[in-house]
This record gives C-alpha cells, sequence and structure tokens, in this order.
C-alpha cells in the first residue's frame, strides 16, 4: 500500500471549504488519506507554483450512443485532420475522447442521452471510453407508453414506478426529458408543442410530461433530479418556454441543461436577443434549479440531439448540406445536423455572448455548470478557452470587439465586469458537478475521497494552465504528465438502483405485448453485463436521498 505526498501546491476544494490555501495532499490506495505523525511518504512529488483541484466532471456530454455515432458516419472528413486540428475533435473517436479530456484534467464525463433499447450500445461506447469514469441519464417524457399512461390519467405512483425500472433496466444515473412530448408529436405532423399545447394525439402537454417525471424522480430521492432540454429549443421567443417549463415543476427540483438555447427573446430590429437575465432571475431566486450552460464555440461543429422536431426545423442551416433523422423504436428519436457558428452571423455570436452572460449572471454558482454540451455548442477541448473568457474580462471584450458590430450594442455582456476565480472554475467544473450527481466521494480532496487530482501550472494565461496540467491522477494513478497520458486504466460506470414496485414489471410485459415492439426483459441490463459492458471497470453504484435529503419541495 504505497502513498504519494503532493506538498506545495495551492488546493482549491470548495466542498471542504479550501480556498487556495497550500496544504499537502496524500493519496493511499486510490483515495485522498492523511500520514500519520512521523510518518514518511513513499514518493514525494514537489508541486510548488502549482493549483490542484480534484479531477473535472463534465455532467453532459454526448460521447456514447446511437447518434454520437451517426455524428461520427455523417462527418468521416473530420477524423482526417492532424493533431492540431480542432475539427478532428468535433466527433473523437472514444479513444480520442478519453485521452483528450484527460490531458485537460477531466475524469469523469456522462452522457446526457440514453434511450432503453440503445442502453446497452451506450454502455460499450462508454467503457471503450478510457481513463474516465462515466455514466448516463434514460431518456423518457416521450416514449408511447409514458404519453399513454399520461393520457389515461395513471397514478403517480405507476410513473414512480415506470421511471424506477427504466433507471434499473438501463443501470442509468438520472432521467432525461428532451423536448416534452415534442419528439412524439412530431411523429403526428406537429412542427412545434408549447408548455401548454396538447400533443395531438395524446392530448397531453408538456407542462404535464415535466412535472410528471420531475416528481417521480424526487419520490424515489434519485440524486440527479430531472435533466430537462425544454420546449423550442433554439426558436426566437423562448424564453416564455423556459419560463412556463420552470413554473410546471411546482417547486421541485430540476436541471436545466444547455440553457444558452433556451434563452432567447424576440425584440430588437431582428427579433432576436438575449434573455439571459430573465433565465438569470429565475435561477437565483429558486435554490433547487441549477442549469449548465451550453456556451456555443465558433467553428465547425456537429449538432446531434434527440430533439427530432428542433433538428428538422434547422435541417436547412446544414454545413455541409447533409443530415441525419431517426426514429427508436417509437421511444426516442434523433437528429444530426452539421453546423458552422461564425463570428459574423449576427445570431451566432450574439448565442455566444448569451451564454456568458448566463455564466456571469447566475449569483451561486453551485448552480451552474460548465458545458458546450459537446459537441452541439462546441467541442469539449475548448473548454479552456471558455474558462479564460469566464476569467478575464478584458479577453473576453477583445473577442467581443471581433464580433458582429449589434451583438455588443444589444448584448449586456460588455457592462458584465465579473470575472470568476479559480475556486468558482472549481465549482463550475468540479464540486457543482459531484454533488447535482450525487457523488459523494468524487469533485473534491476531502480525506476519503477518490484520488482523482488535476494539478496545473499556475499561469496568468488561463487558457493555456487548463490546456494541459502538468499531473493527471485517476484513482491515484497517474496518468497524464504536462498532457503526455502515462496510462490508461479502464474507468468505472456510475449509477443508480431506486427502490420501486418489483411487480410493475408484469405490467409493463401486459402492455408491452399488446402495444410494444421489444420485450421489455431484454432491456435489463444486469450487474455482470454492465461490467462486462465497461470492460471490467468498476461498478460505482450511487445511493439515492432519503426524507429530507431530499430537499424541495
Amino acid at each position: 500500500m504505497s502513498t504519494i505526498r503532493l506538498h506545495g501546491g495551492r488546493l482549491h476544494d470548495p466542498t471542504n471549504g479550501v480556498d487556495g490555501d497550500v496544504r499537502d495532499l496524500v493519496v493511499r490506495d486510490g483515495r485522498i488519506d492523511r500520514l500519520a505523525p512521523g510518518e514518511p511518504a513513499d514518493e514525494s512529488i514537489d508541486i510548488s507554483g502549482c493549483v490542484a483541484m480534484a479531477g473535472g466532471i463534465d455532467l453532459h456530454t454526448h460521447i456514447g450512443g446511437g447518434k454520437v455515432n451517426l455524428a461520427r458516419l455523417l462527418l468521416p472528413e473530420h477524423h482526417r485532420g492532424g493533431g492540431d486540428d480542432p475539427c478532428r475533435h468535433v466527433t473523437p473517436g472514444t479513444r480520442d475522447t478519453g485521452r483528450r479530456y484527460v490531458q485537460m484534467g477531466y475524469t469523469a464525463a456522462f452522457e446526457p442521452a440514453m434511450v432503453a433499447t440503445n442502453a446497452r450500445h451506450a454502455h460499450m461506447e462508454m467503457g471503450d471510453t478510457p481513463i474516465l469514469d462515466h455514466g448516463a441519464y434514460a431518456m423518457l417524457g416521450n416514449d408511447e407508453l409514458f404519453l399513454q399512461m399520461l393520457a389515461e390519467g395513471a397514478h403517480p405512483d405507476e410513473f414512480r414506478d415506470l421511471i424506477g425500472w427504466t433507471l434499473h433496466a438501463t443501470k442509468a444515473m438520472g432521467v432525461k426529458v428532451v423536448n416534452p412530448g415534442g419528439i412524439s408529436a412530431f411523429k403526428f405532423n406537429q412542427r412545434r408543442l408549447n408548455v401548454d399545447e396538447p400533443h395531438r394525439h395524446w392530448q397531453v402537454t408538456p407542462r404535464q410530461v415535466v412535472h410528471t417525471l420531475a416528481r417521480g424522480l424526487h419520490a424515489l430521492g434519485v440524486p440527479h433530479p430531472l435533466h430537462i432540454h425544454g420546449s423550442n429549443l433554439g426558436a426566437a421567443g423562448n424564453i416564455a418556454s423556459t419560463l412556463e417549463t420552470i413554473d410546471a415543476l411546482e417547486g421541485l427540483p430540476a436541471h436545466l441543461t444547455h440553457v444558452q438555447f433556451h434563452a432567447y427573446g424576440n425584440e430588437g430590429p431582428k427579433k432576436f436577443s438575449s434573455a439571459a437575465l430573465a433565465l438569470a432571475e429565475a435561477v437565483n431566486a429558486r435554490p433547487q434549479l441549477s442549469v449548465d450552460v451550453g456556451q456555443i464555440i465558433f467553428g465547425h461543429t456537429v449538432t446531434a440531439s434527440g430533439d427530432t422536431m428542433r433538428q428538422f426545423a434547422n435541417a436547412g442551416l446544414a454545413n455541409p448540406r447533409k443530415a441525419i433523422f431517426s426514429d427508436i423504436e417509437c421511444e426516442a428519436g434523433c437528429g444530426v445536423v452539421p453546423f458552422r457558428y461564425r463570428e459574423a452571423s449576427y445570431v451566432n455570436a450574439l448565442q455566444w455572448a448569451i451564454g456568458l452572460e448566463i455564466f456571469l449572471l447566475v449569483r451561486n454558482p453551485w448552480q451552474v455548470v460548465l458545458t458546450t454540451d459537446h459537441p452541439n455548442g462546441g467541442p469539449f477541448t475548448s473548454y479552456p478557452h471558455l474558462i479564460r473568457l469566464l476569467m478575464d474580462r478584458s479577453f473576453r471584450e477583445e473577442q467581443l470587439a471581433k464580433l458582429h458590430p449589434e451583438v455588443a450594442q444589444f448584448s449586456a455582456l460588455k457592462s458584465i465586469t465579473r470575472e470568476l476565480t479559480l475556486q468558482e472554475i472549481a465549482i463550475l467544473t468540479r464540486a457543482a458537478p459531484a454533488k447535482l450527481l450525487g457523488l459523494r466521494d468524487r469533485g473534491h480532496l476531502g480525506e476519503g475521497a477518490a484520488a482523482d487530482i488535476a494539478v496545473y501550472r499556475d499561469d496568468a494565461d488561463r487558457e493555456r494552465m487548463f490546456t494541459a496540467p502538468e499531473l493527471v491522477f485517476k484513482d491515484g494513478v497517474l496518468v497524464s504528465r504536462a498532457g503526455r497520458l502515462t496510462a490508461e486504466p479502464v474507468g468505472g460506470t456510475h449509477f443508480v438502483a431506486p427502490d420501486y414496485d418489483l411487480s410493475f414489471a408484469q405490467t409493463l410485459r401486459r402492455r408491452h405485448a399488446r402495444h410494444g415492439s421489444v420485450n421489455p426483459d431484454h432491456l435489463v441490463i444486469g450487474h455482470d453485463e454492465l461490467c462486462a459492458c465497461g470492460r471490467g471497470g468498476a461498478l460505482l453504484p450511487v445511493a439515492c436521498l432519503q426524507g429530507q435529503d431530499r430537499g424541495a419541495p
């Protein structure tokens, strides 16, 4: 049982209230530990002049599953570039994904859209992603069974059990709803579905879908609340839908994802404006809410989403002009559309400004998580650049000056003076994601935590600093030194196992025998199979919350 002592560095560990203090870090048997008085360490590493944080955690990044592979198939030309070609990282393969995350100091990543019928594939693909711990959110809210139950007025306990069974079967970390009811409505030729607008066939509304799922997850005590991709993504004026979705929760906890795409007004001469302030005020007033931003980054990318309705609407903007749309066993859908965000475009430039406004206007950093919704807003490899934009006002203003001239006129960004601190960056990229996912031994450097550690050379150029850490440890193993990989251990799989009424499986079998196309018993992934999917990596069950730990309401 060897020990490693990292000494001389400044620690940023928000979970434990450590803000830049010079302290030793001791690693023993894959965990953060302490040395007994007089006990020597087997190895000491001087990290003077460096900043140490827990390994980064990306709670929303599309790294596994059917639509990711469709994106790779759609853009083979992006895999031909050399090592410095930024487009190479738009749709990287599994091995490149794991390596590039670790080279930036990240040690965990979560796929946000896993369909039950594709769950095995998603787990296998994440298992093929080296080093990173991983997990996924199961998609619900557009499958025919859920909508039928809602239309029939099923009891809340039945929805609780449907959610519990789905999490059990797919070995997911949480539940995501995408365009609530809208993916299904699109199949009935509805091209838009507002929050209080009935689904043409089922006559249920997105408001009902959101509230039912959020209530069911709360009843189960799943740590990560409902992960919401709201209605009318990308549409001018969609802030109304976003605020109505928040109202639909009626105080229940929730996580609103890639909110940059859901914070648009329709004011001004171009009928497209920033509603970042309205969104931030709503979040600031509700501590039970959290968001990730989905910042856009200028350049080429590919958008890959389960929101078939909105992806189809954007197909005319594809660059290059090609796209893929798919239905998945009447459970969900997906659309893959390549896209280029351009600095000279008023809309794209304002989207860029809106994302930064949200980061800087949400007062409590524990309520906001740093993401680009990889690859939808831009590749995850752009995180160091994004961090510099948030920490360096003068750099931000230099970039703003390069954009479409009307953006500065209609954006509040120029007047925002806030610069995030290293401690706040540690919250946005590690501590907050761990807390929101219920990962009690990740995202911090306290005794007993997993020894996932990133050591950065302190540098006034924060982009350079966060691009290549000096050292990265995963479970106590040195996996990267100055951007060069030194080991490739297999990551573990996080999942929840909530209690639910097991007899619901009988109900499910009866319904699927009459209406479904897949035997639900075949969807269930056992622990041995999950371990095999993860290439023998550790299984990391996450405890569900009990009693008052569940929070509001």
